[in-house]
């Protein structure tokens, strides 16, 4: 009899195992769900009222079809733009466009960049770099060289607490703007 007692224990306990697990199992998928139905534009319930699972998830799976559509239609408009860019500029990479060339004079650095207009934002990552570097930028001249491409000149001072040496920076700026796309 005290077999079948322990035996009717064990069994009481494994199913309130079962149950914890299973109880457990359900708030970490409701949280799941709340967590999943946060991410997504409220606009997919203009009643304002809450949403089963099968419609939290019905939406989720819409909103992502519908974000991997805007990504296939980005990726080919920036790849018409590239397509364009290249073929006004007649030549198959920007980076072919692209030159920089640093000339050090005691502590002053002179930086030329060539970039085409659209990369503009080289210039103001060389002038980040250098300031980063405790480099400081003394002026910055520019000026189109074509109706596409563009020449800066940087003037620069090194300050005393620069210590990496000029040679690290000329290889870092060449591998940004040469290497950059």
């Amino acid at each position: 009899m005290a077999n079948l007692e322990q035996g009717d224990q064990q069994s009481s306990t494994r199913a309130m195992e079962r149950k914890t697990i299973e109880k457990n199992r359900r708030i970490h998928m409701k949280n799941l769900y709340s967590q999943l139905n946060s991410l997504l534009p409220n606009n997919n319930n203009p009643r304002g009222e809450s949403l089963s699972r099968v419609d939290q998830i019905d939406g989720a799976i819409n909103h992502i079809k519908n974000l991997e559509t805007k990504v296939k239609i980005a990726e080919k408009h920036r790849e018409s733009l590239r397509e364009r860019k290249r073929s006004r500029s007649g030549c198959s990479s920007s980076s072919e466009t692209r030159k920089v060339e640093v000339h050090e004079m005691g502590s002053f650095l002179r930086i030329t960049l060539v970039c085409d207009y659209e990369d503009q934002f080289i210039l103001r990552e060389i002038i980040r770099m250098l300031n980063e570097d405790n480099i400081e930028v003394k002026s910055v001249h520019s000026s189109l060289t074509s109706a596409t491409s563009s020449l800066h000149v940087l003037n620069a001072e090194i300050q005393q607490s620069y210590n990496l040496g000029t040679s690290v920076l000329i290889e870092r700026l060449k591998i940004f703007v040469n290497g950059h796309w």
